[in-house]
């Protein structure tokens, strides 16, 4: 009988150490694993050991679950980035932050993908948000883009960047073609594409 009581302090003393930072730590590791739609409470429990109700007294539900993992996400891409453009101008930032960009999404697969679901809804995430867009806007401060056409510039880069991040996860480059080429011929393309906007910004921002 005594030995009975050692799995029971075991199992108490696992739900005791369970915080919100290892629920999310749970959640982020299953997404990289399994991806986005393997994403659930009765999951997350399983892996921690404990019932799915315990979780409730560390996050709002599963909504809650896929808010904490959102800011868990959007901080740390917003690290990768930051580091990514310290001290670089040009066509060096941008080279650097787009590959950067672009092994986060590799290396953190489910991560990646639910970190650009849903709308940044509070402070936290939207202040996280800030994070990731300051380095891009220093990459355009760069090429003399500022104010509305560096939001349009972050737009376009946004989209570029994603897209072939995007198809490079779901195997949409099927051709026998190496793809750091193809990578490396997206941002001359991009480079020009943002020397172009700056020249065309030029004009509107000197006019009086």
């Amino acid at each position: 009988m005594p030995r009975a009581e050692g799995p029971t302090k075991a199992a108490g003393g696992l739900r005791d150490r369970v915080t919100k930072a290892r629920v999310v730590d749970a959640a982020v590791a299953l997404l990289d694993r399994q991806g986005p739609h393997a994403l659930s409470l009765a999951a997350i429990a399983r892996e921690l050991g404990v019932r799915t109700p315990s979780l409730y007294h560390h996050v709002d539900g599963l909504d809650g679950l896929r808010r904490e993992v959102r800011l868990r996400g959007v901080e740390r891409l917003g690290d990768v980035l930051q580091r990514a453009a310290g001290g670089r101008a040009g066509r060096d930032a941008l080279t650097a932050v787009a590959h950067a960009y672009r092994a986060f999404g590799h290396e953190r697969p489910g991560l990646y993908a639910l970190t650009l679901a849903g709308r940044h809804e509070d402070d936290d995430v939207r202040a996280a948000a800030g994070r990731v867009i300051e380095p891009v806007l220093a990459v355009l401060r760069g090429y003399g883009l500022d104010g509305e056409p560096a939001l349009h510039a972050t737009r376009y880069l946004r989209s570029v960047l994603h897209g072939f991040v995007a198809l490079e996860q779901e195997g949409g480059f099927a051709m026998p073609i190496d793809r750091e080429a193809s990578f490396e011929r997206l941002l001359d393309a991009v480079d020009a594409g943002l020397r172009r906007l700056a020249d065309a910004a030029e004009p509107a921002s000197g006019a009086t």
